[in-house]
């Protein structure tokens, strides 16, 4: 896989990964968006560790300053 997403990238994901699980699990937010906010959590810890974004694969975008050759 292409990494496509930079460091200043993949720390937002993970701290907005972090953010959303504790506001489901301390039941701030319940029901479907909490539901909705637990699977956007998901995603973005996912992408924020593998480094890679498939849509920013889909529309061209990196954030990645390095790129591999």
């Amino acid at each position: 896989m292409i990494r496509n997403v930079g460091s200043v990238d993949r720390i937002i994901r993970l701290v907005l990964a972090g953010v959303f699980a504790y506001l489901y699990f301390a039941g701030v937010v319940t029901g479907t968006w909490g539901i909705v906010l637990l699977v956007l959590g998901a995603i973005a810890l996912i992408t924020g560790l593998a480094g890679t974004c498939g849509l920013y694969r889909l529309i061209g975008v990196s954030t990645c300053k390095v790129q591999p050759r």
